[in-house]
């Protein structure tokens, strides 16, 4: 007898594993998302080699960042119209086309700041495409009693991938056959995501025309749906000014630390992503373990939150490679917690058929502040310096975070018992 069926069922995190579609969704997320790893440390690597400025990676973070602020609204309305599966795909070439261009300039030696600047533009709207549509397929396929276990699986599997076993594998990929073919090797990886979604049996549901009269009035009913549920538009403008003091510092300046400051090498970098890597593996293993969310599950998020942003000022006080990695290791893992508990209170409480214009719009504010704070970073890491900079983005973002708990009805769910009932009918309609 086969005893896969008892490990699945012992192991709260691999549950949602017996869905043949979620097999598929995350086999080909988790290849993808190696590649997003090498990504990290490969485009950081790069942008430095070309101009070793801060600067540098700032103006490619603009790039990456600006198309999904003006295309993420769009790309929901799109994800709750039509097959997300082909919303995915599309995604998921657009992001092979630019990456595969980065990668093949540079191994012709070809490669500027600006044509750098452009295609990760192209990888940004490619991303813009994909997030939204890959968000609110997840209750398509997912029955909300697993829905914990699911989202602790995708906070497992995307530290692993993404910040540790992609930037360690980038960054020997770097060192031992150069910074182009890392960027070739994320590009394959697109390939079998897009394949691994093709194989998928989810399909649109299909809406009548008379229920969906126009993209617009789409646009404005999801819109007005977070309008009036402060919970949910409190934590996403909090999250667009704390990222605005957050993001740039943490993508531009963590870097130049290790390399400049701390001496390390592309291969360092990716020890220090790996080790935030492993904090978040073991935060999602707990929750998955665990199967249910805190008992105050919006207070537990803030405060992890604020730990996760306050966090980036051990940066700037670190002088060791392992502090660095010490201060990486506990932050991501409040990250992931937090994104457990926001992923998980997103699908419970937001009804599926609004569930892609809010997640769009979640992702929108979420990096609406983020090209500003690339742009500014530079321009504050010279004027400050790098570590003042990296200390007073964490206190200021961890401060703005605590704010935001305290607005009235920022944690109304866990007063009024909307996420008890949530539960509740959630359990009976898997039963059914």
């Amino acid at each position: 007898m086969s005893r896969e069926p008892e490990l699945v069922d012992r192991i709260g995190i691999l549950r949602p594993l017996r869905i043949r579609d979620f097999r598929l969704l995350w086999a080909g997320m988790t290849v993808s998302m190696i590649g997003d790893g090498v990504y990290t440390v490969a485009v950081a690597w790069q942008a430095y080699e070309i101009w070793n400025r801060p600067s540098a990676l700032a103006a490619v973070g603009v790039a990456w960042s600006l198309p999904q602020v003006v295309l993420l609204l769009g790309a929901g309305v799109l994800s709750d119209r039509l097959d997300r599966r082909r919303l995915m795909i599309a995604g998921d070439l657009v992001r092979l086309v630019a990456i595969g261009a980065i990668g093949a300039l540079s191994i012709l030696g070809s490669l500027t700041l600006a044509r750098l600047v452009g295609l990760v533009a192209v990888y940004g709207a490619g991303q813009a495409v994909f997030g939204p549509a890959f968000s609110s397929i997840v209750p398509q396929i997912v029955p909300d009693d697993l829905r914990v276990q699911a989202n602790s699986l995708a906070q497992f599997v995307r530290p692993l991938t993404l910040a540790l076993v992609g930037p360690v594998v980038g960054g020997f990929l770097i060192s031992w056959l150069g910074v182009g073919w890392a960027f070739v090797v994320d590009a394959a990886t697109f390939v079998v995501s897009a394949a691994a979604i093709l194989a998928m049996r989810t399909r649109a549901v299909a809406r009548e025309e008379l229920e969906r009269p126009s993209a617009w009035r789409d646009l404005v009913e999801g819109l007005r749906f977070v309008r009036r549920r402060t919970w949910l538009w409190a934590a996403m403008v909090g999250g667009t000014i704390s990222l605005l003091f957050t993001w740039g510092p943490w993508d531009v300046l963590l870097p130049y630390v290790v390399k400049n400051d701390l001496g390390g090498s592309a291969s360092d970098l990716g020890i220090v992503y790996g080790a935030g890597g492993l904090g978040a593996v073991v935060v999602a293993l707990t929750m998955g373990q665990r199967g249910r969310l805190p008992r105050r599950p919006i207070t537990a998020l803030y405060l992890s939150w604020a730990l996760g942003m306050l966090l980036l000022a051990g940066f700037g006080l670190a002088v060791r490679l392992w502090q660095a990695m010490v201060v990486a290791l506990v932050a991501e893992g409040a990250i992931t917690l937090l994104m457990v508990i926001w992923t998980t209170l997103l699908q419970r409480l937001v009804p599926r058929e609004v569930l892609g214009r809010v997640s769009s719009l979640d992702w929108l504010l979420a990096t609406a502040g983020v090209p500003l704070s690339f742009a500014l970073v530079g321009p504050a890491a010279s004027v400050l310096g790098v570590d003042a900079t990296l200390i007073g983005a964490g206190v200021l973002g961890a401060a703005v975070t605590l704010a935001f708990l305290l607005v009235p009805g920022a944690r109304e769910p866990e007063r009024d018992e909307a996420l008890r009932a949530a539960l509740v009918a959630g359990a009976q309609s898997s039963q059914v």
